[in-house]
């Protein structure tokens, strides 16, 4: 069975659980953005019916996307702060955002962090039908698509923690934007993660990068900050792979369940197929500790993609799992036991440094391989307990 929505919407105002008794209470009905008139309470629920039954999805009357700025939203627990123009979200991690260590994923982090943001631009009352776009940005056929992500967790909330998500934005340039997270225990205070990105406007027709209309730089420009989660001069660059990398995931195929609201794949997917080039022993003895994102192209659904993967300082730092007792030889031919060493001992430190992998993500099978977007994830070792805890 196919379904489809009608080029009219309808905007009903609801009335209260005392007024819905009375069949001749009035409703306010709005037709393609036009005041039509008022009907009874009868009537809006024959339209509804009427619209419903006709094959038409009332988007309007389920979404109740706010046309004026919000101070507050108690369904979604957020509110405007930063002197009106930043925003607070709180949530409680949910069983299905952790791992088995009970600890949130940062593919659920990626998403709150996603949510965030959108929900902000609903407070605002800028927010058309598109994915997060504005109304300006709406009649000019654009659409947001990040370019870069810089996001660094210091600790990861744990199942049923409440945390604060705090979001804001400011200029990037001429034509960008950029959008800054900071990620607080709300029982603690203590910073969890922070993030920052930089956005830029896309032809959704066209799929081309487009400059920013002078009526959206007016729609935006007055909640522009400048407040810096993560500060970064001079990024250092992310060097490309090639086929020699050490690990590498081939014939990585799109489902329809990636697929964003703008079509194309969405950004948590390919931290997923980054991460699952990273070797087990890291995965189960370190934690990710920072993630840069350089976005080079959309991915669509038809794409077959390549992971690539290269640690860019194994040979410096290892894990200790993968040391073999007989390495451990120093002080001039001395050996040690390796209890001793790796017991907080003489390499208590020396276990304690990052790993850095560099990653690709590409189109695989043309002559020349389309780059999708470049990383780079930097790990550390896993604490053995819950930070901030009172054991």
């Amino acid at each position: 069975m196919a379904s489809f929505s009608c080029p009219v919407s309808y905007v009903v105002r609801c009335s209260t659980a005392k007024e819905a008794n009375d069949s001749n209470k009035q409703r306010y009905v709005n037709v393609n953005g036009n005041f039509i008139g008022s009907i009874s309470e009868a009537s809006s629920r024959s339209l509804i019916a009427f619209v419903a039954e006709n094959g038409c999805v009332v988007n309007d009357v389920r979404q109740k996307i706010p046309t004026k700025k919000q101070l507050v939203d108690t369904h979604r627990q957020g509110l405007i702060i930063e002197g009106g123009v930043g925003y607070r979200q709180t949530v409680v991690i949910r069983s299905y955002e952790v791992g088995p260590d009970k600890t949130a994923t940062l593919e659920s982090v990626m998403n709150l962090l996603q949510e965030t943001a959108l929900n902000h631009v609903w407070m605002s009352g800028l927010l058309s039908n598109g994915f997060g776009a504005t109304h300006g940005m709406m009649k000019n056929n654009l659409i947001w698509v990040v370019s870069r992500m810089h996001v660094e967790v210091d600790h990861y909330p744990i199942w049923g923690e409440i945390v604060d998500i705090d979001t804001w934005v400011g200029a990037s340039g001429k034509n960008g934007m950029r959008r800054d997270w900071l990620i607080r225990s709300q029982a603690t205070g203590h910073v969890y993660a922070r993030g920052t990105s930089t956005w830029v406007m896309m032809n959704q027709q066209t799929r081309r990068l487009s400059k920013m209309p002078d009526e959206v730089r007016a729609e935006i420009s007055p909640w522009f900050i400048e407040k810096h989660a993560i500060k970064e001069d001079a990024p250092e660059k992310i060097s490309k792979l090639d086929d020699k990398a050490k690990y590498m995931n081939s014939n990585l195929k799109p489902k329809r369940s990636d697929l964003d609201m703008n079509h194309h794949v969405n950004n948590v997917k390919y931290l997923r197929w980054m991460l699952e080039t990273i070797p087990d022993h890291v995965l189960e003895s370190h934690q990710l500790s920072s993630i840069i994102l350089e976005y080079r192209r959309e991915c669509a659904s038809s794409d077959i993609v390549q992971s690539l993967c290269e640690p860019e300082n194994d040979g410096i730092l290892r894990d200790m799992d993968m040391i073999e007792d007989n390495e451990i030889n120093i002080l001039h031919g001395f050996s040690l036991a390796s209890e001793i060493l790796k017991c907080g001992g003489l390499l208590g430190s020396y276990n304690q440094g990052a790993l850095r992998y560099a990653h690709l993500l590409q189109i695989e099978g043309e002559a020349k391989n389309e780059e999708i977007v470049r990383g780079r994830t930097t790990w550390k070792k896993k604490l053995t307990t819950i930070p901030f805890s009172t054991q």
